[in-house]
């Protein structure tokens, strides 16, 4: 499948997957992340459930805090 990860194109050796298998593959470890999937936000609960098809627009934000 291919997919939109960060406004780059992505090529993967499967038809679906989750946002949590996404973010293993990619190694994504923040602990504050923000997850939307063509521009609709994934709550962190549902990332198991939350199903990446072909053709979908990813964005995975890194949420950083500071003063």
């Amino acid at each position: 499948m291919q997919i939109t990860l960060n406004n780059r194109k992505e090529e993967f050796d499967r038809n679906t997957m989750t946002v949590l298998e996404l973010l293993d593959e990619k190694n994504f470890t923040f602990r504050m992340l923000v997850i939307k999937i063509n521009g609709q936000l994934v709550k962190k609960a549902d990332y198991g459930k939350a199903i990446i098809k072909d053709g979908d627009d990813v964005s995975v934000l890194h949420l950083i805090s500071g003063g």
